[in-house]
């Protein structure tokens, strides 16, 4: 008798135990793989793609633990054809469960957001605020605030010209820090790639470059002239003369008084007292104009050597120009070009 008492105490403890083993592992198996991390990731769910073809991807980027746990769970609920296909944030730090219904409400589908090369701080602002995903004010106001500024390394009072034009992905509704946090970093990881050793140039030179690129962004049309263009800006800026650039004085028009973009620049433009007004002005404006692309970065980082000063456009419809040596030579090609193009020959 004790011992067939012995017997069912014993398997009752296996049982107790090997319950409590599976129910340890499917713990493990639920929990976290960054816990408290606060991190997201890019994550895309194509069309038509199977629930084993998410989880893997989701395991291989160490969201999950498991997928056959995210598998397991799926169809226990029932949801393996509800994970909508679109472009997420995924939050690191998310138990299994979460991130599970993280994709089954679909509510953090991100949209694609396409920042062109040459707009200015303030057009970049009022798209992502077109697009819904955060205010104006808000992105103005991280743009230009001076302990994120510090934190990104940008050497200036706003991330104008550091805000890297590039398709992005993001959510509505979403922080401005963040997504300029985001624009700035890969503007930096475009940087280095175009030149590895930024980071021994001081921060007032790189500044300095920077700002040029943003006028040479605003200057070149054909690609191929865009170090011509910053052999000519450099050439001047060498012996204290006036850069003469038309991109400054719209940007005064634009960006500083606030007016609709001109068709022409007149006489009395380029008058204007302000220090972006590069006609008036010797030396660079107090900062970028524009947000450079990798060409006119490129450019300022890798200008021509030639013995150009001055520049004017010869064909409008494909945006080249003709360089000059001398100011004698530049004003025979702007009497014949500007009478061209004035007639449209």
């Amino acid at each position: 008798m004790r011992r067939a008492l012995r017997f069912v105490l014993a398997v009752i403890i296996i049982l107790l135990a090997a319950s409590g083993g599976l129910l340890g592992a499917l713990l493990f198996l639920d929990s976290p793989l960054d816990a408290g991390s606060g991190d997201s990731v890019p994550f895309t769910i194509t069309r038509g793609e199977s629930l084993l073809s998410v989880a893997s991807r989701l395991e291989t980027e160490k969201l999950i633990r498991s997928s056959r746990f995210l598998v397991g769970l799926s169809k226990i609920r029932g949801t393996e054809t509800l994970f909508q296909a679109g472009s997420y944030l995924v939050p690191k730090g998310k138990t299994a469960r979460q991130i599970h219904d993280f994709f089954i409400s679909g509510s953090q589908v991100l949209h694609r957001i396409t920042i062109p090369e040459g707009w200015t701080l303030s057009r970049v602002a009022s798209y992502f605020a077109e697009k819904t995903i955060t205010s104006r004010e808000d992105f103005l106001g991280a743009a230009k605030n001076p302990e994120l500024l510090d934190r990104l390394n940008i050497p200036a009072d706003s991330a104008e010209g550091y805000l890297f034009p590039d398709t992005y992905l993001f959510p509505v509704d979403f922080p401005a820090e963040k997504i300029v946090t985001r624009l700035v970093d890969n503007f930096f990881l475009k940087i280095r790639e175009i030149y590895p050793g930024f980071g021994e140039i001081s921060p007032e030179e790189f500044h300095r470059k920077v700002t040029l690129a943003s006028i040479i962004e605003r200057e070149y049309r054909d690609p191929a002239e865009a170090p011509l263009m910053a052999s000519v800006f450099y050439n001047r800026l060498k012996v204290n003369m006036n850069l003469g650039s038309c991109a400054t004085v719209e940007y005064i028009i634009t960006e500083i008084q606030g007016k609709p973009h001109p068709d022409i620049i007149t006489y009395r433009d380029l008058e204007i007292p302000s220090p972006y007004n590069t006609y008036r002005r010797s030396g660079l404006p107090p900062g970028p104009i524009s947000n450079p692309g990798r060409t006119a970065l490129g450019a300022a980082f890798y200008p021509a050597e030639t013995d150009y000063w001055y520049f004017v456009l010869k064909d409008a419809a494909a945006g080249t120009h003709f360089f000059s040596k001398s100011l004698q030579e530049h004003n025979r090609a702007r009497v014949l070009y500007v009478k061209k193009i004035s007639s449209g020959n």
